[in-house]
């Protein structure tokens, strides 16, 4: 009879399997699934730090500078992002939660033809062509009423992202598609990207996962309660003291090729690894939280900490600051010490080395 698979088992297999070996950029983004993105740079915005564990040279920003040759698309999934161009397919032509009134759809119709007639256009060139004046914002301030209105049509479907200029958004037309044949088949590959990229997971964050696949396909929210289920009856599982697990058909968490280097990693808030704050806390036994939204009184680890992964355990974070050409770091430990090992400081060292060049210098 096997072994019976153990956390440890578990642990080491999600950061093998997600941690693999560096590849090129549109491999990684494939084998990933997806890729999620956050606007702020501390010292890198969440995309780029994600991928450069990933893809061979990765400097940060190579990802906009390569998207528009790149077979992807920005998009919300579970999260908003990116991902391959066949799996975003598969959530359109969405439907939005609420409708737009007819004259909103008139402004967008209006616009869309614009778009088609530029090609590719600047938000603010089309608050200039349609002088949609001011309206409120998610924040409670005050935007372009063109902004809104172009995130509204990119997420229904009628506009793609192009390409970004200094982290903006440009658009383009996006061709309309014809509805998957089988939308519950469709909503079962898209489960399959989630777990595929955050195995082995815990039940509740499983179902909560494939639960929110209805945010990036809201035609879909009656098929969600069924979906769930036969995501969960699919693949492989085990259960270890009270906790059902989940990974890929195919996989062994048990396998010995899971094995521990002594490599220091400072993961993105948003990294496969660390992204679910359920397993982290199982797998690692505290709490980290993503607290760049916290008021500053309140943070307990910092702004944008980086959670740092050594020998399989994740022992503290790093908050790092680009400043004159060099990086700064502030380093955090769960116990209070620093390691005593001389390997310890050399793995630091190392880590802090490769995200200097990560940030110096566009590759070419």
């Amino acid at each position: 009879m096997p072994a019976a698979i153990t956390l440890d088992d578990l642990r080491r297999h999600a950061v093998a399997r997600s941690l693999f070996k560096p590849t090129t950029l549109p491999k990684a983004i494939a084998k990933l699934g997806f890729v999620q993105a956050d606007p702020i740079r501390a010292p890198a915005r969440a995309q780029d730090l994600t991928l450069r564990r990933r893809v061979l040279d990765y400097r940060a920003g190579d990802l906009e500078r390569r998207y528009a040759k790149l077979p992807i698309e920005e998009d919300f999934f579970v999260n908003y992002g990116f991902l391959p161009r066949a799996t975003q397919a598969l959530m359109h032509p969405r439907t939005a939660r609420t409708d737009w009134p007819p004259a909103r759809w008139a402004q967008a119709l209006a616009v869309l033809d614009w778009v088609r007639e530029q090609g590719v256009v600047h938000p603010r060139a089309v608050d200039l062509q349609f002088d949609h004046g001011k309206t409120k914002n998610w924040f409670g301030g005050s935007s372009n009423a063109s902004t809104q209105l172009l995130d509204g049509m990119h997420y229904r479907g009628l506009l793609r992202i192009a390409r970004r200029e200094g982290g903006v958004r440009l658009y383009a037309a996006r061709d309309a598609t014809s509805p998957p044949p089988d939308a519950a088949a469709a909503y079962d590959a898209l489960a399959d990207v989630v777990l595929n990229k955050y195995a082995p997971l815990p039940e509740r964050s499983f179902s909560e996962l494939v639960s929110r696949i209805r945010h990036g396909a809201p035609q879909w929210t009656p098929l969600v309660r069924a979906a769930v289920a036969r995501a969960k009856a699919r693949p492989p599982s085990t259960r270890i003291d009270g906790v059902t697990w989940y990974w890929p058909e195919g996989e062994n968490p048990a396998s010995k090729r899971h094995a521990i280097d002594d490599g220091l990693r400072l993961l993105a808030p948003f990294d496969p690894v660390v992204w679910d704050r359920r397993r982290f806390e199982l797998f690692w036994g505290w709490a980290y939280r993503f607290e760049a939204y916290t008021p500053a009184p309140k943070r307990v680890r910092g702004y944008y900490a980086l959670p740092l992964l050594w020998r399989g355990q994740v022992i503290g974070w790093g908050n790092l600051a680009w400043a004159d050409g060099r990086l700064q770091a502030d380093i955090g430990y769960v116990n209070g010490q620093t390691p005593r090992e001389v390997a310890f400081g050399a793995a630091l060292d190392d880590e802090l080395g490769r995200l200097q060049a990560f940030l110096q210098a566009p590759s070419v």
